[in-house]
């Protein structure tokens, strides 16, 4: 069997430092066409790698995508799981070559499983859709502040400005029906995600951008990834309150305005919220679990390709 080297890259907008675990190896190159060239002639002269790096807000994906082109195992980590990683190990001081040896250290410990580098089309669409939520925030902003300034001038400028977003917050969601309509794939994927009662455009095209594994895992992993399945907190006889963290926190919060909406609209996520509420359960905690109820609905739909109005799929969820 080939001999595994854990390669470790911490990414930064200008430069990429790299480290070979098995050679104890590091080297810094500039994050620009050149640079990706020097570390795909290093890894190539390695029997076999796993390359891992973490997820930087976008910086990581044309660096993953070029290594992923260039026949190489790549894997993209939560930043979260690294820095508890180097917790544990004792590894406090941090800097971008301490960072990429624990990033290796990381890989050899936990050996995350490669992924293929998304489309094209899969990019566009998560930009898109990133754009969008970056222009809602700051929409909400602006109405925030609107409501505190007593300036008439001020007022006048933030009521322009919103005036705006709204605008290009239509043409984004134009863009992305554009997209979904496009592709046969995630037209039908976006049928079938809206076929329950209390899914629309926004959380359908949020989970078609950011959630690529939904309808390929079971109902725990899912839950999981999103951030809604609730983790323990137990130590000896102590049993603590379950709580959610982690996860796609963009995703989570989509989420969480759509079941907002299904206990209303949906039967069975209403039921089940009303049932929880009557067993005195705080309204936080039953919105929670309706939102995971919705997603994993929404899993076995995707999964099954049979919409909303099958009991057989309602019985999986």
């Amino acid at each position: 069997m080939a001999h595994l080297t854990h390669v470790g890259i911490d990414v930064a907008k200008d430069t990429l430092d790299v480290f070979l675990l098995q050679q104890k190896k590091a080297f810094t190159v500039d994050n620009l066409d050149a640079g990706l060239d020097q570390i795909i002639q290093e890894l190539s002269t390695l029997e076999r790698c796993l390359v891992v790096l973490e997820a930087t807000g976008g910086y990581e994906i044309p660096v993953a995508a070029t290594l992923y082109d260039a026949g190489f195992d790549v894997a993209v980590v939560n930043p979260r799981q690294v820095r508890d990683f180097a917790r544990s190990v004792g590894q406090l001081a941090k800097t971008d070559r301490i960072d990429a040896e624990i990033i290796a250290r990381f890989a050899q410990a936990t050996q995350p499983l490669p992924k293929g580098a998304p489309s094209p089309e899969r990019l566009a669409l998560k930009e898109l859709v990133t754009r969008r939520r970056q222009l809602v925030d700051m929409r909400s902003a602006d109405k925030a502040r609107l409501e505190r300034v007593h300036s008439r001038e001020v007022k006048r400028d933030l009521s322009e400005h919103i005036r705006w977003l709204d605008k290009r917050i239509g043409r984004v969601d134009k863009e992305l029906g554009e997209c979904v309509r496009n592709s046969p794939i995630w037209r039908e994927k976006d049928e079938l995600a809206q076929s329950v009662p209390g899914v629309g455009d926004t959380l359908s095209r949020t989970l078609l951008a950011d959630v690529p594994e939904l309808g390929r895992v079971n109902r725990r992993e899912i839950g999981k990834l999103v951030g809604v399945a609730p983790m323990n907190r137990d130590s000896g006889r102590m049993r603590g309150r379950r709580a959610i963290w982690g996860g796609r926190g963009g995703v989570r919060s989509v989420l969480y305005m759509a079941t907002l909406s299904a206990t209303r609209y949906n039967p069975v996520i209403a039921a089940l919220y009303q049932r929880l509420l009557a067993t005195g359960k705080p309204k936080k905690l039953a919105l929670v679990a309706c939102m995971r109820k919705l997603l994993t609905i929404l899993n076995v739909i995707l999964k099954t390709g049979i919409p909303w109005s099958s009991e057989k799929t309602l019985q999986k969820a």
